[in-house]
């Protein structure tokens, strides 16, 4: 696997240099330096599971046969596609959010000099994935069934995201709209099929399989991308910043999270109230009372048995699953990123 992932790591600058020679486009000197240090500041600097999982479940289905050269280069590159859609999804995700930081980093848009530039890139980005699927992938029998997964993949994650945003506005007003079919829902959408689904699906047709024949495996997949998402709920209240690489903001923004809509389920009359007249509000005193009132609830126990139940289900679906790639993806997320548990 640390082979595989060596060769992987490799590949980036190559569809760097690449897309900075495109010919599509004569760049200045100014602006081949300006997507040579966005792309290096987005693309390649965080754990890259999205991207690795690909290689990894394509190694998998070949069940022990070697691969060629030829074949880790090309699950490499689509590997890098779905981290190419990632850097994108998440600079827009920050502007819409006003996040601070991403990946222990300032967000790209708040990067001196960048600013609203910041939206421009990341439909840079987004297109840059078309032109390296086309240069790579147009002469394979797949080729548009893989622009078709793409495309409906991006559009389920837009879809989520402007879940989330209504969400956010209308909980400024009436928090009882929250609900945990809601929440799965934005879950499912902005997450989990671009997130866990996407690379095992590339992966798929990689090795000549019809998709719609692998639907009990998306569906184990959007339940993992379900429960990694509520990983990171938990971590956005709980977790330290010097960890996660992100100061959470869940609160300020009004997010349908987690912890909202099982507060929402566990909360009085009066604690409910607290709830609507300090929940997505910047000031750090109302965040604070947020954040307390989750204690006083102790919803960080109330995580941990979801947590271990959500486990122990996800563990058992896994292993009667007969599709190594199902274990392959399971396994990398759960190394990646371990279990959270209450500290």
């Amino acid at each position: 696997m640390s082979d595989l992932k060596s060769k992987f790591l490799q590949v980036y600058p190559i569809l760097k240099s690449e897309l900075l020679q495109d010919p599509a486009f004569e760049y200045t000197d100014d602006s081949r330096l300006w997507i040579d240090r966005m792309l290096d500041y987005n693309v390649p600097r965080g754990k890259l599971d999205r991207g690795l999982s690909v290689v990894y479940c394509y190694n998998s289905l070949m069940e022990g046969k070697e691969l060629s050269e030829n074949e880790i280069f090309l699950t490499s590159v689509l590997g890098w596609c779905i981290e190419w859609l990632q850097a994108f999804a998440l600079i827009v995700d920050d502007i819409m959010d006003n996040s601070h930081t991403r990946r222990g980093q300032p967000c790209w848009f708040r990067v001196p000099k960048v600013g609203m530039i910041a939206v421009n890139d990341g439909l840079i980005l987004r297109n840059q994935v078309g032109r390296i699927l086309k240069t790579y992938f147009r002469d394979q029998p797949f080729y548009e069934e893989l622009l078709d997964l793409f495309n409906e993949v991006e559009f389920q994650l837009f879809c989520g995201e402007m879940l989330d945003l209504i969400c956010a506005h209308q909980g400024e007003k009436d928090l009882s709209k929250y609900s945990m079919p809601l929440y799965f829902r934005v879950a499912e959408y902005k997450a989990a099929y671009y997130s866990i689904y996407l690379p095992v699906a590339c992966a798929l047709l990689m090795a000549g399989e019809n998709l719609d024949d692998h639907l009990e495996m998306k569906k184990i997949l959007i339940e993992i991308g379900a429960y990694f998402q509520v990983q990171d709920d938990y971590l956005d209240c709980f977790g330290d910043p010097e960890v996660t690489g992100k100061v959470g903001t869940d609160i300020e923004d009004c997010k349908c999270s987690w912890l909202v809509v099982k507060a929402l389920e566990l909360a009085n009359e009066e604690q409910k109230q607290l709830l609507n007249e300090n929940y997505g509000k910047e000031d750090p005193a109302c965040v604070a009372k947020v954040k307390e009132l989750y204690r006083s609830l102790d919803l960080e126990s109330v995580y941990e048995e979801y947590e271990k139940k959500s486990y122990d289900k996800l563990i058992n679906s896994v292993a009667n699953h007969p599709s190594k790639a199902v274990k392959v993806v399971w396994g990398k997320y759960i190394a990646s990123r371990g279990r959270v548990m209450k500290s």
